[in-house]
Parts: structure tokens; sequence; C-alpha cells
């Protein structure tokens, strides 16, 4: 297993993952993608769980645009040409992330919109002990203020499915030659029936966590969740947490494991977003299935190691560092290095002048001297 703490310089390594394979007539954007944004409030450092009737003190805080603004984030410092429809608050919560994530990120949005008289949605999540709790609070768009009814011709579109509430946008996308990624979150209701998942038919590859496939299909271990789930899906991803991913594609009868890189988590929260970017930049640069599980998963554990869900996400710059440190660190495993060997055709391997993303802060509007 390779193990890296993260600590390192910083270069700016800009590189376009489909850049081969780009022509004049593509559609404009990668990814689209819609849901909501948040306006994210981490605390870490928590030696436990608070505990009721008395006071928490967190050793670090940050603030960051959240939710669908996660995997926007991710998307973008991967390189891909992102399409993001959202509402957002007029209070400065809903200005600060609109700012964050357009001139920070150059994440499109066009069809984005600001709802006078609507506050931003907020989450508060504590970390500790490598896990996360949080506490939302927010309301729902008025009526009068739709999300655009048709999505803008795009490469791929990541939906977050729910059961029971089908998405028309889906449909949609999928017509319009988008491949369609898909998550799922967590079923209130306990059902977990995949009929209820009715977009799943359009999708390409459905990515759940280990939990949430074996639910879905009644298996007892996550693998064969996998296998039972490509009966709906052409492609099954599962998340195996600390024991990295399985992923089986149907369409060819590939299957592929990947272990997770061994770090010291500070804040987990968006982690499950950047493994689904890092997945989707994979597939769409065309990757063989391993190497796209491989890239998911570094991505994801560089992540963990930062504050914040949208900010703490990697960029080039990061994971060129990564493979260019961990490659001269004594006692590596030899034969983990090489799942990785496809990087060095993308990563240069000259660093330039130094490039640090922006980070969470833990005050909106905080500003730091270059």
């Amino acid at each position: 297993m390779i193990v890296f703490n993260g600590e390192g310089h910083r270069c700016q390594a800009q590189v376009d993952p489909l850049g081969p394979l780009r022509r004049s007539d593509d559609p404009p954007w990668d990814v689209y993608l819609t849901g909501t944004v948040f306006l994210d409030i981490i605390f870490t450092g928590l030696d436990s769980a608070p505990v009721r009737g008395t006071e928490s003190w967190a050793r670090g805080m940050g603030s960051s645009p959240g939710g669908v603004a996660n995997m926007a984030t991710a998307l973008a410092r991967l390189g891909l040409r992102t399409s993001l429809a959202a509402a957002f608050g007029d209070d400065h919560y809903g200005e600060y992330c609109w700012d964050a994530l357009a001139h920070g990120e150059g994440i499109d949005l066009s069809l984005a919109r600001t709802v006078p008289g609507w506050h931003s949605p907020v989450t508060v999540s504590m970390a500790y002990e490598g896990e996360r709790t949080m506490v939302s609070h927010g309301h729902e768009p008025p009526p009068e203020e739709p999300a655009p009814d048709c999505p803008p011709r795009a490469r791929a579109a990541i939906a977050s499915l729910t059961p029971g509430r089908p998405a028309h946008w889906v449909a949609q996308a999928a017509g319009k030659g988008a491949r369609i990624f898909a998550d799922v979150g967590w079923d209130d209701t306990g059902a977990w029936d995949l009929a209820g998942l009715t977009d799943l038919k359009y999708c390409e590859a459905f990515l759940p966590n280990a939990e949430e496939a074996m639910r879905y299909t009644g298996a007892t271990c996550p693998r064969a969740a996998a296998h039972a789930l490509t009966e709906h899906v052409p492609v099954a991803v599962v998340t195996l947490g600390k024991e990295g991913a399985y992923a089986v594609d149907r369409r060819t009868g590939e299957t592929a494991e990947v272990p997770a890189i061994a770090v010291e988590a500070l804040d987990p929260t968006g982690a499950g977003d950047v493994f689904v970017a890092g997945y989707v930049t994979g597939t769409l640069a065309g990757w063989p299935l391993a190497d796209r599980l491989a890239f998911a998963g570094l991505t994801a554990a560089l992540s963990v190691q930062e504050f914040g869900g949208s900010l703490s996400a990697p960029g080039w710059a990061e994971i060129a560092t990564w493979w260019r440190e961990v490659r001269s660190l004594e006692g590596q495993d030899q034969a983990a290095l090489q799942r990785y060997a496809f990087l060095q055709s993308l990563v240069p391997e000259a660093s330039t002048r130094p490039w640090p993303l922006a980070r969470a802060v833990p005050t909106i509007g905080f500003r730091r001297s270059a």
C-alpha cells in the first residue's frame, strides 16, 4: 500500500485530460450538473462526538461552497468544462458561493440564477474519528423560480438519484447524447427498491457505497452487489471505504478492484463527490477501468487532507506533486506504485511557480495576503 502524508510543495500543472479527444464539433460542456448549493461550515479537530448538554471546541474551522458545488468544483479542478444549474440566495452566503464557483473555479453558471428573498441553505459538518456528522437547514426555492427545464449539450451529466422522484432533465440530457453517471443517497423510506430509481435506465454507470449497494440488491457482500447491479446499469462502481473500490463492466465482462491509499484524514466532507469526479474524468478520457478506479481513489484521498468539501478537491498541481514525491520515498511497494503509472504521461515532471489552490477559510469575506 502506498502511504503519503500529503505535505508537499504545490506546483502549477495545467492538464486537459480530454485534450487528445477534443474536436471542433464537441458539445460546449464536458459535464452538466444541477442541484442545491449549500454554504458548508466545517469543524475539525474534535476529539469525539459532541456530548448532549456540553460545549465542544473545535481546533479547526472552514467555510466553503457545498452540496452540488463539491462535485462541480472537483470536476473543474480536474480540467473538465463544467456547467452548473443551481439556485443561489441573494444573501452574502449566496454571493460568496457564486463568486467562489464562477470566478474562483471557472464553472459556467449561465443556467444558474439568484432568487430574491431566498436565503442560502447551510450545512454544519463536524469531523471526528475519521467520520462526520452534519446538520443542515434550508428551504426549496420558490416555485416561480424553477430550474432550467432543458439541459445544455454535454459529454456527460451527473445525477443524484432519489427513490420515487425521477428528474426529467436526466432523460433530456441522455436524449442529447450525454453519458449519465449517478450516485444515490440514503433511502429514508427504508424500501431500498431499485424500481424506485427510475432514472437508472438512462445511466451508463452507478456509483453507490457498499451499504447502499447491498441494501438495494439484497447481496451479503459489496462485490456480489456490484455484479447484481449490472443487471440494471452497464457499469457498477461500489466504494468500499478504507478497502478502496470495486467495479464491474457488464459490456466487457471486466472487473477491477483498487485498494485505498492510506492517508491521515482531516475532513472527509465531499470525498465521495471527488471520487465520482475522478471516475468520470477517467471515463471520458477513455482510460481502462482499473485506472479510473485508481485515479478516483487518489483524488478522494488527497481531498480528505484539507478542510471543506468543494475547496478540498485536488487539482493537477497536487496530483503531480503526489506522483513525484511518492516515488521519492523509500520503502514503497513497487507493485502499488505501478498501479498509478498511467499518471506518468499525464502530469509534467518539472514544477513551475508555486500555485496553491483556494482553500476553505474560517470567515466569509476573510482575505489572505498573497
